[in-house]
């Protein structure tokens, strides 16, 4: 008898793409040095100590081993509603906050409580590898929206207003920008929440990495600001980067009370509520350590001016967009992008996610997540680029 089958939607994605290109690195000599690990974007370093010392304390007590309120510890969603507020110069209250388990399920709780089976949400070209994968293994249609090199991997609005056709939900956003680094203006922003408002579609917008814009760097957006936001935008936010705590799985969801009630009813199916225990750390980490975040933006971008100098004057490597934690290379080579990435890291100890994970047309490109590595690191990148070829 035959075996039973796989749900086909399921059996037909990739693997997942991290664990498959840090395979490749099994095959690398060491010939020119340690490995230089530019692929999966985590931080290259660990939490603070204060950090560590509170989540071991709420680990241990009682109250860390129980669940929680669907919607997030109501100190975390304060500490953090204000947090916002600061930000972004607007009143946000708890009730516009929901925590999830990480910014991946941020997404999925936010597309399943727009968008369903028959049903098509925009991502840009190229897209953060898992929002695409997401949307199609929930049987919701994924259309594209370009973002050229010679627009410095943004989108034209016109492209926007072009795909905002009858059956779209949702346009899915990501800045910084993962893959490229690209950071949208805030007019930018302005422009295309008025189309998506115009056209009743939500705007998604992933702000991951906002906290690594430059030091000094104005609100990322005034969206919070205007009067209808809460009528079409849902901002994803993680707490991995941020704070070092990758593997403690904490993201949040700010939107209008009303879709917040539509994802507590996705979150109880998901996971019931976000791990205690971070979240208990969390809410003392957003008001005391302020300064060590700060340090910390310092710190990524000193890894990124070390990568923009690095590769100037490279022969034939080119930076196409920086930022945060990304940058995206055009590289030189007759080849694709995933050949190029593969021998990187078999011969170079280099290792990179190739372009064509990320969308079509993408078979020039490469993207470094540079802050895995600190600056002398990187700086360990010209001689072993210098003269590759295939």
């Amino acid at each position: 008898m035959p075996a039973p089958a796989f749900n086909p939607v399921i059996a037909d994605l990739s693997l997942p793409p991290v664990p498959a290109v840090q395979a490749w690195a099994r095959d690398y000599s060491g010939a020119l040095g340690p490995l230089i690990d530019l692929s999966q974007a985590v931080p290259g370093y660990p939490p603070p100590a204060d950090l560590l010392r509170w989540l071991g304390e709420a680990a241990g007590s009682p109250a860390g081993a129980g669940y929680g309120p669907i919607e997030g510890d109501l100190a975390l969603r304060q500490a953090y509603a204000a947090h916002v507020s600061a930000l972004y110069r607007a009143e946000l209250g708890a009730d516009s906050i929901h925590i999830t388990a990480g910014c991946n399920q941020a997404f999925v709780a936010a597309v399943l409580a727009v968008a369903g089976p028959g049903d098509t949400v925009l991502v840009t070209n190229p897209f953060y590898f898992n929002h695409e994968t997401t949307l199609k293994m929930l049987g919701i249609g994924v259309d594209t929206v370009n973002c050229p090199a010679e627009r410095g991997f943004l989108p034209d609005p016109k492209a926007i207003a072009s795909a905002l056709r009858p059956g779209v939900r949702a346009l899915a956003l990501v800045s910084p920008n993962n893959p490229t680094g690209a950071v949208y203006p805030a007019d930018l922003l302005a422009e295309i929440f008025e189309l998506c408002l115009r056209h009743s579609v939500w705007l998604i917008l992933d702000e991951t990495y906002r906290d690594f814009l430059p030091p000094g760097s104005a609100a990322p957006h005034a969206l919070f600001s205007l009067p209808d936001w809460k009528q079409g935008l849902i901002e994803l936010y993680s707490f991995s980067k941020s704070y070092c705590i990758p593997g403690h799985r904490v993201g949040a969801i700010t939107a209008g009370a009303a879709l917040v009630g539509q994802v507590a009813k996705i979150m109880d199916n998901l996971q019931i509520c976000a791990p205690r225990p971070p979240q208990m750390a969390l809410t003392r980490a957003i008001p005391g350590l302020a300064d060590w975040r700060a340090a910390n933006t310092n710190e990524i971008e000193d890894r990124a001016t070390a990568l923009r100098k690095t590769m100037a004057g490279l022969t034939g490597w080119e930076i196409g967009a920086v930022g945060a934690y990304f940058a995206y290379i055009r590289h030189p080579l007759a080849a694709g992008s995933t050949a190029v990435a593969e021998a990187l890291a078999k011969r170079a100890g280099i290792l990179t996610i190739p372009g064509e994970f990320f969308g079509r047309r993408q078979e020039q490109y490469l993207r470094f997540a540079f802050a895995n590595a600190g600056a002398a690191t990187i700086r360990d990148l010209r001689a072993r680029l210098e003269g590759f070829g295939l």
